[in-house]
């Protein structure tokens, strides 16, 4: 059965993801900002709530994924803060000014956060050379993808989803999201053969992930 990361930008929508049979939680704040690092206190009080993986976001502000000097060290230092609430992942992606993986930034966040697994979030979505930045990723020690295939939602990127599991072989987990739904990932499932999927289950331009939808996602 495949498994769900539901995206949680609040601690509203984390209880509703863990009531409602979510395999994984990825983290939030700012959903306006497609994703930003969380509040430490919020994260602690969900951690003593939820047993199932949190996985914490780690990125200071939306727009791009090439950070200053200054933004590389608080990406550092939160991460080495978030770490001492036994959290069970971190997710985060930066690229250099050529939109291009910055092996050297991702490799340090990657050993800071030892023993926890990385996941590249969307950044990989902007990045040139598909087949050469998977390699970077996995040569950088993430264990996981999170990727719409480079294109606006996953539908339209299922080609690059498909040829992505191929080509990662099992050497890293190609987790799909970007526009997934209960109503598109049975399609997705049986066309990428990726095993794990993400959506927000955020209906109807919410802020809340919603119950059914998990559900359905979940049964699907």
């Amino acid at each position: 059965m495949s498994k769900i990361e539901i995206a949680c930008f609040n601690p509203e929508s984390a209880m509703i993801a863990f009531e409602n049979g979510a395999d994984r939680i990825e983290l939030c704040d700012g959903l306006s900002e497609g994703g930003t690092t969380p509040d430490f206190e919020i994260v602690k009080e969900l951690r003593e709530k939820i047993n199932i993986p949190i996985f914490v976001m780690i990125r200071p502000r939306g727009g791009n994924f090439t950070y200053s000097d200054i933004e590389f060290e608080q990406m550092k230092s939160e991460l080495i803060q978030l770490k001492t609430l036994n959290i069970d992942g971190f997710v985060f992606g930066i690229l250099n000014e050529n939109e291009e993986v910055n092996e050297e930034q991702n490799k340090e966040l990657v050993e800071l956060a030892r023993p926890y697994p990385c996941t590249f979030h969307r950044a990989f979505d902007r990045v040139k050379d598909l087949e050469k930045s998977l390699e970077k990723v996995i040569e950088c020690g993430f264990k996981t993808i999170l990727t719409s295939g480079q294109k606006s939602n996953v539908s339209e990127g299922k080609e690059n989803l498909k040829k992505l599991v191929e080509l990662s072989n099992g050497r890293i987990e190609i987790l799909v999201g970007g526009g997934l739904r209960s109503t598109n990932i049975k399609e997705l499932r049986e066309f990428t053969r990726a095993g794990y999927f993400h959506s927000s289950a955020i209906m109807d331009g919410g802020a809340f992930a919603n119950a059914e939808e998990i559900i359905a996602l979940k049964s699907m």
